[in-house]
Parts: structure tokens; sequence; C-alpha cells
């Protein structure tokens, strides 16, 4: 039988900015259910490449693929529906938290899924009066669960997320990375995370790391090194 496409692959992908290269000739996969942590020092081009893969911006060469097709063929917004970007700064729209996480089932002409919703803020650590709060009274940390809630509600097939955890304590990253783990284990999402937090790395099942724009490292977090 053949073997199925990955659900996500980069082939020989570079990108250049004002002629000085970001990244170059990157190949890697993900594949459903799999939680990769994406590492490297500042500047080596992290949020470029996912941005790159949630269709941001575009490569100067190489290939992106989803379920074996060339990103660029598919619709940008059948697309991000499926590839969601998680921000580290997210900006939130409407008047309250409610707004934001009915939003993915209003666009779709969908029912608001009501249970789901509270059982997303339970495990965020939120409480349920949150629902109707303000957004501009949020604080960084709750702006960042809420956010990440919201794109958990398209239940997209690939989940990229860069520094969504930054503003959270100890104890909600730990709520957080579990959220996450059982996304990809019950909805089979492939999620790639930028962090600079080690311990995030023990959620993962690999880590890419880069430096200078290329791929040096892509290994079980155990054995990933710089």
């Amino acid at each position: 039988m053949p073997v199925p496409p990955a659900l996500m692959a980069l082939r020989d992908v570079s990108y250049r900015l004002n002629d000085q290269p970001l990244l170059q000739d990157l190949s890697f996969s993900l594949e459903p259910g799999e939680l990769v942590m994406l590492r490297g020092p500042s500047g080596s081009g992290k949020s470029t490449l996912l941005k790159l893969m949630a269709q941001m911006l575009t490569p100067d060469s190489g290939h992106i693929l989803f379920q074996g097709q060339e990103s660029t063929a598919i619709d940008p917004v059948a697309y991000r529906r499926q590839v969601s970007y998680g921000f580290q700064s997210p900006q939130l729209f409407g008047e309250t938290v409610y707004d934001n996480l009915a939003f993915p089932y209003l666009i779709r002409h969908e029912p608001v899924d009501e249970a789901k919703i509270r059982d997303g803020l339970a495990q965020a650590g939120l409480p349920e009066a949150l629902l109707m709060k303000p957004v501009t009274s949020l604080s960084g940390g709750e702006k960042q669960r809420v956010a990440l809630l919201r794109n958990l509600q398209y239940m997209p097939k690939v989940l990229l997320l860069d520094e969504v955890t930054s503003a959270l304590d100890g104890e909600n990253k730990q709520r957080i990375g579990g959220l996450i783990r059982r996304v990809c284990r019950q909805h089979q999402t492939a999620v790639l995370w930028v962090s600079h937090d080690p311990q995030e790395d023990l959620h993962a099942g690999r880590v890419l790391w880069l430096e200078n724009g290329r791929v040096t490292a892509l290994a079980p977090h155990a054995e990933a090194q710089p």
C-alpha cells in the first residue's frame, strides 16, 4: 500500500528579507497527533518559520505541503481554518470573551458549542464568569488563554504556537501544556510550538532546533541538543 503523505511537510524551504537569508533549505514534517517544540536563540527564524507555514509569508524557494498538496494551491480561508496560528500578543475582538469563543462557530454557520467552550475554560483555569467580561479588562495571561481557546474552537489539523504561554505563571503553563497534549491525542492535531521554557519540552515528542536559519537538530526531547 502507498504510504500516506505527512500531515504537513517542508521541502528545502528558504526565505530572505532585504536580501538577507533568514531561513535556508529547511526540510521536516509533522504527523497527526504530534507535538514538536521549536527552539533556538533569538533571531534564529522561529517566528518566521511559523508565519511561512501559516501563509502569512511566502517562501522564496522550496515547498510547503499540507496533506500532500502545495499549500499555495489551497484556498487561503479554508487553509487557515485547518492551520491555525497562535500569537504571543494576541488580538481579541468584539466586546466580550464570549464573542471571541463563539466566533469560529458563527463564521461556519454552526450552533455554538456552549459545553465545549465551558469545558475549555475549565481546562485553561479560567472561570465561566469570564465569558461576559470585556476583553479590554483582561490580563496578558488571560488574553493568551482566551486566544488559544478561540483557535481550538476551529478544530484545526495543525496548530502553530508562538510563545503562547509567555505571560503565564508556572501552574498555568502546566495547565495549558496539558490542554495542548490532550488536543493532540484526542483530535490528532499536529502542534509546532515555539517556547523558551525548557520545562515545556517535556510536553513534546520531538524538539526541533533552529540556529542561523537552519535546522541543527530534530530529535526526541531527551536527546535534542542545539
